[in-house]
């Protein structure tokens, strides 16, 4: 994608997403339930689209850590015990820049498949 380097990776203090800074001014900012149901891990992405999950009832996830990878990615430990996904800056500058259109698709896989957002038994926030 881009040679963009990113500037900072700060993880929200509710641990309910993270802004992530570019050296060339790209900023965004996700959740974590966005990180999480959009992991790029094999048990998310599956081993071709045809195999890819949709990920039900994160709306509560949180980031519990953030251990980088090399100088080219980290690694989001979520407090649902998920924690396979290597998250490149390309993922990220991805992620940010389709969330819109993803999210959107992610939505509609949900109410496809009558999944929620909302944890069994939970009650929502308004």
């Amino acid at each position: 994608m881009t040679d963009a380097w990113p500037t900072e990776i700060r993880v929200h203090k509710d641990r309910r997403g993270i802004t992530i800074a570019f050296d060339d001014g790209a900023n965004y900012t996700l959740s974590a339930e966005y990180l999480r149901v959009e992991s790029p891990s094999a048990e998310v992405q599956g081993h071709s689209p045809a195999d890819r999950q949709t990920v039900p009832a994160k709306r509560e996830v949180r980031i519990q850590e953030v251990i980088p990878v090399g100088h080219y990615a980290v690694r989001l430990i979520f407090d649902d015990g998920h924690s396979t996904g290597i998250y490149t800056w390309d993922t990220f500058r991805t992620l940010g820049g389709e969330y819109e259109e993803r999210w959107k698709r992610y939505l509609q896989e949900l109410a496809s498949k009558n999944l929620s957002r909302d944890p069994a038994g939970a009650q929502r926030r308004h």
